[in-house]
């Protein structure tokens, strides 16, 4: 696989390193869903990362073609691989199969990153997509990329799923080696790999996580609905829900983690141990979503998610109290922690017009105490996120959508994608434009001009942004729900229609979504120029009764009195009139 972009900055969180850029994943179940989808979400934020759509096309590659492999974060070349004879349709994050895979990265303890391999988490995510058929292989592929060709990556937590089921996997390598008695290298202990935990996520639940290691206890290996991969052959079958290396407790006690009984071994606690940083950056954003959908049962762990007791640990799974839909996937991608103690839009940090984003750093000083900004789902330095619905009652090419979207997940639209189409929509295409140049036919860059003016005067350009953004979403869902029926006939009858079908739909959304965005901004730019906000009627701006280029005498609301009190406090005499 020649890599012709990259993705520039790893989703990471470190604490002690202030590293801030994170992801975040939502796993819903069919049993979960109204529908009887299953759904993975995924934000990709990086203060470096460009919104696009990534795209691999199916082919098929003689016996001895070897695969360049390039570290999805730097660019750097780390080896080659056995290039497989087959490869499928990729479009983002899911396959022509409705196989879908997305991550977090967790980091784990630093020294545990091992230098020897050459698989780094990115490309194990693509490679895999362009092999595998279900969840099931995709996880047996990546069980034995890792054990062939090493993992050279630190800790991630993937989520895996198909139209039948979904996963979660939390893997790490093994960078520190195994001495053997004398202190040397025990090269035939110490083998290349990673260690790794797969869990399938229960049918009628929901689980996720955000750059923390989440997967405690497990379930140890009984043959039956627990396996290690020495026995990877039997994932295929349904009654298998657990899967591990078989040295993953085994090589924390050699290299001095854990001396206790493997029954009580827990890979978070040991690999990736959760800290205050771990909650309150990391596990609180899971927990927020949680919240959005069953917040009876999650209330009661905000002391957790708030970092204050970390004893306290929540679930890994949950179910909702109501079957979920698309939008309520799109719901839980789209929060600042409304209705929590820790609402960005309620400190003053916000400003007068109660703005819910922070600009870094996030952790500061002053005076010699150390103080956080939040770190919610949605954030201004998103590159792209999507939804992946997998929908078993269609062909495959139609029932898995990718529902994607461009910069911060609260003011962007969610596009539907088959995951069979083979033309990636100008609007989204990898080239056109990148975060050194802009483009004015980049989704990326117009939906930026709309958010970034927006946090200028929030609290009102919001009211404006959303019922759009409704607008275009609702549309899409209903048509999507109409058409696909109809995309489904007429790939059984010929397939290279029903592939032009559902190519010219993700186009003509692509397209829909960036013109009506564009009269967005437009409209906003003439509405709240120089910090005016004109009168309008019915989407209209009234003029002054006697000139129709002249509008009518603009609103100018006052700042809220809590903010002319900071002033009067900062200022006081200076600005008092006489």
């Amino acid at each position: 696989m020649k890599k012709i972009f990259l993705i520039a900055s790893a989703c990471l969180f470190i604490f002690s390193q202030n590293k801030l850029n994170a992801c975040t994943n939502f796993i819903v179940t069919k049993g979960a869903s109204k529908d009887g989808s299953t759904f993975i979400s995924y934000a990709a934020d990086s203060h470096t990362l460009y919104g696009e759509l990534y795209h691999w096309k199916t082919g098929t590659h003689p016996a001895g073609t070897m695969l360049d492999i390039y570290e999805w974060d730097s660019g750097r070349k780390l080896g080659q691989i056995k290039q497989a004879s087959v490869t499928y349709n990729v479009v983002g994050n899911i396959n022509e199969h409705q196989v879908a895979i997305s991550e977090t990265t967790y980091g784990g303890l630093d020294y545990l990153k091992d230098k020897r391999g050459i698989i780094d988490y990115g490309s194990l995510i693509y490679i895999t997509l362009q092999r595998a058929k279900t969840a099931r292989e995709a996880i047996k592929i990546m069980s034995e990329l890792v054990a062939e060709y090493g993992y050279c990556s630190g800790g991630e937590s993937f989520s895996i799923s198909d139209a039948n089921e979904a996963w979660i996997m939390e893997m790490i390598g093994k960078g520190k080696p195994i001495l053997d008695k004398k202190g040397a290298v025990d090269n035939k202990a110490w083998t290349l790999s990673s260690v790794w935990v797969a869990l399938r996520v229960p049918d009628g639940y929901v689980s996720g996580h955000a750059n923390q290691a989440r997967i405690t206890t497990f379930p140890l290996a009984n043959g039956k609905t627990s396996i290690t991969t020495k026995d990877i052959a039997k994932i295929f079958n349904p009654n298998v829900e657990v899967v591990y290396t078989p040295d993953v407790i085994s090589y924390a006690k050699a290299i001095g983690l854990y001396d206790g009984k493997d029954a009580d071994f827990s890979f978070s606690d040991i690999y990736a141990p959760v800290d205050f940083g771990g909650a309150r950056f990391c596990e609180s954003r899971v927990w927020s979503g949680f919240m959005k959908i069953n917040p009876d049962e999650m209330a009661k762990y905000e002391d957790y998610a708030r970092g204050d007791n970390l004893k306290n640990r929540m679930p890994l799974w949950i179910k909702p109290n109501r079957k979920l839909d698309v939008k309520d996937v799109f719901a839980m991608m789209r929060d600042h922690f409304q209705g929590t103690s820790m609402d960005m839009t309620k400190d003053v940090g916000a400003g007068p017009f109660t703005c819910p984003y922070r600009w870094r750093p996030m952790t500061w000083d002053y005076q010699g105490v150390n103080y956080i900004h939040e770190r919610a789902i949605s954030s201004q330095q998103t590159g792209f996120s999507f939804i992946a619905q997998c929908r078993g009652k269609y062909p495959a090419p139609i029932g898995g959508i990718l529902w994607f979207g461009v910069d911060d997940s609260y003011t962007s639209v969610y596009m539907p994608m088959f995951c069979g189409i083979t033309k990636i929509p100008h609007y989204v295409s990898v080239g056109n434009g990148n975060m050194m140049t802009y483009s004015p036919t980049a989704a990326f860059w117009l939906f930026n001009q709309v958010s970034n003016f927006a946090y200028t005067r929030y609290k009102d350009m919001i009211l404006d942004i959303l019922p759009v953004q409704e607008e275009l979403e609702n549309n899409f869902i209903q048509l999507v729900e109409q058409q696909s029926e109809k995309f489904a006939k007429e790939y059984n009858a010929n397939k290279e229609a029903g592939i032009n079908a559902i190519n010219n739909f993700s186009g003509t959304a692509a397209a829909t979504t960036f013109t009506r965005w564009k009269d967005l901004y437009h409209f906003l730019l003439v509405k709240y120029i120089d910090g005016n906000i004109k009168k309008e009627e019915n989407g209209k701006f009234l003029n002054n009764g006697n000139n129709d280029v002249i509008p009518a005498a603009p609103n100018q609301p006052r700042y809220p009195d809590w903010y002319y009190k900071l002033i009067i406090d900062d200022a006081g005499e200076n600005i008092r009139a006489k």
